[in-house]
This record gives C-alpha cells, sequence and structure tokens, in this order.
C-alpha cells in the first residue's frame, strides 16, 4: 500500500520494484530512487519511479 502513494517516496530512499518485464512472474527488483516519473499523488499499480541502476518500475515495497 506505502508504494501507491508519492508522498511517502523521495530521491534516494531504498525501495523494491517490479518492472514492466517481471509484471507476470512479481520478481521485485530492489534499488535507490534517482527520478520520481508518476506526477499523481497516487496510483493503483505503484508509483513509477527510476533506480540510480536507470531501471524503471512501479514501487511495490518501501525499506
Amino acid at each position: 500500500m506505502e508504494g501507491k502513494q508519492r508522498s511517502k517516496l523521495k530521491k534516494g530512499l531504498k525501495v523494491k520494484v517490479v518492472q514492466k518485464k517481471d509484471q507476470r512472474s512479481g520478481n521485485l527488483t530492489e534499488g535507490i530512487i534517482k527520478r520520481i516519473l508518476t506526477n499523481s499523488a497516487t496510483h493503483p499499480h505503484g508509483i513509477k519511479v527510476m533506480l540510480e541502476s536507470g531501471k524503471v518500475g512501479r514501487v511495490k515495497e518501501i525499506e
């Protein structure tokens, strides 16, 4: 639930995201937020972010 609210996320936060290619398997990728890509305050599938590694995904967990 926490990854669905933009207000709980900020640059430098450690999170787990699901990438587009992993949506079926639900495989999570861990990383540090570089940019927040979703403009709206909330999103039902999670806020889309770019990690420092360059990977893009929707936040599922905040560590």
